[in-house]
């Protein structure tokens, strides 16, 4: 059996009490033994700034670069803020990106989940992000796509999914990472 495809995820709301964190946790605690996911923190990297970019650059941005670095791909769970993703996740994406030259998202798989209380599960934010991971030549996973609407209502009071339809959405994402996986395996590329 082949090693599990170790997965980081990254959640761009910060809010303890998340829905898109519940929906992170979710994925983690169904993943296939195929798979293993764990939540990177983003909310402590210093905004990125040039100035900072030295010999020794701080000590956050050298942790994250490297745990996404040594991850097989990467999965994105993201509100939306004004169309687009929030900021800890984009200041990640640059932290990631610099310094110019070596990027730790090159060739790396990613999946991106958005949700939403409302109805359309933060499309905009979710195709916002798919912007940038193009340029950042991040293979992105294309179906199923996870719009995850009405997301309030997924939950119990403990974090858990109500009702076993739910649990179509991460076994879903599950299988089409899985399957960009192997697709990238047998091209030979990373994984």
């Amino acid at each position: 059996m082949d090693k599990p495809m170790n997965v980081c995820g990254l959640v761009g709301s910060l809010r303890k009490a998340s829905f898109n964190g519940m929906l992170a946790n979710a994925l983690i605690s169904l993943a296939p033994p195929s798979m293993k996911l764990d939540i990177v923190e983003i909310g402590q990297l210093p905004l990125y700034n040039e100035d900072l970019e030295t010999a020794i650059p701080p000590a956050q941005w050298t942790a994250f670069r490297q745990r996404v670095k040594a991850a097989d791909a990467v999965l994105f769970v993201t509100p939306e803020y004004n169309r687009s993703v929030p900021a800890a996740l984009k200041n990640a994406l640059d932290v990631g990106s610099r310094p110019h030259g070596s990027s730790v998202w090159n060739s790396k798989p990613g999946a991106i989940v958005s949700a939403s209380p409302g109805a359309i599960g933060g499309f905009g934010a979710n195709h916002h992000l798919r912007q940038s991971l193009v340029f950042l030549n991040v293979p992105t996973m294309q179906q199923p796509e996870a719009y995850v609407g009405h997301v309030d209502k997924l939950f119990d009071e403990n974090g858990r999914f109500v009702g076993d339809c739910t649990r179509q959405i991460p076994a879903g994402v599950h299988a089409g990472f899985r399957q960009l996986g192997r697709e990238i395996r047998s091209q030979g590329q990373r994984l």
